[in-house]
């Protein structure tokens, strides 16, 4: 099967050829979506044989991979890889990601960042955590690891499922993805992966605070609409049937 990786990129100077070069060792199809950096990260890229999309403004996160995800359809990719250019993920691991797509079709695939996870900052481990409850109970299983940016989506999945890709959207997308996944019956499946978080590398672009708060909202809104959704709570809490298992059978 084609597969695609799609990295945004905004501000990434210092680790995106390194990022960009190993992501070649895997698929010929890497696309770079500059989300209107203003350093000089599209320079790093010069010589290497990646798609570069540009954004002259910054639009945020969604929209780069909107961007991203659009390009990739036109080259008929059936598997469509998305990691952040930071260096928090590591190419060389798409390999089990792959390989988890093969074995759940019509999945979502989540690079799960539980090895060494000690190694995460302690409240961004908690909003991830805090956020996994409620991406799983809008969704109605469990989630785990819903905000890692390290994932597989089907290519059917990206082509008829479209959301809201504005720019305070940004980290809030891909939980909203997976929740309205759920609803076509393409659910998530979890690989553990390296928990990395490099010593004196750039802040992170998740704000803990205000992006789990306006995701919270998204889902709050979204279990209103539902009526609460409380089938989908007691399915994430494991208290009724995961409905995965009759999506396998």
């Amino acid at each position: 099967m084609q597969t695609a990786v799609v990295i945004p990129v905004y501000n990434e100077s210092a680790t995106i050829r390194d990022v960009a070069m190993a992501a070649l060792q895997q698929t010929e199809n890497v696309i770079i979506v500059d989300d209107g950096s203003s350093d000089d990260s599209q320079s790093q890229l010069e010589g290497l044989n990646v798609h570069l999309l540009r954004h002259e403004q910054n639009q945020g996160k969604a929209t780069a991979l909107q961007s991203g995800f659009d390009h990739a359809i036109k080259l008929n990719a059936e598997m469509i890889i998305t990691l952040d250019g930071d260096g928090q993920h590591n190419p060389a691991e798409i390999p089990q990601l792959i390989g988890a797509a093969h074995a759940n079709p019509n999945s979502i695939i989540i690079a799960a960042r539980l090895k060494q996870r000690h190694n995460a900052p302690k409240l961004r481990l908690f909003a991830n955590r805090f956020a996994d409850f409620w991406v799983s109970w809008a969704a109605g299983y469990p989630v785990t690891d819903s905000q890692s940016g390290f994932r597989l989506y089907p290519f059917d999945l990206l082509r008829d499922v479209r959301l809201n890709t504005s720019k305070e959207k940004g980290f809030v997308f891909e939980s909203e993805i997976v929740i309205e996944a759920a609803s076509h019956s393409f659910y998530s499946v979890s690989v553990p992966v390296e928990s990395i978080y490099h010593v004196g590398r750039r802040q992170s672009h998740y704000k803990p605070w205000t992006d789990t708060w306006r995701i919270v909202r998204m889902i709050a809104w979204r279990l209103i609409k539902r009526g609460l959704y409380l089938q989908g709570l007691f399915r994430s809490l494991g208290i009724l049937a995961d409905p995965r298992k009759h999506a396998a059978q």
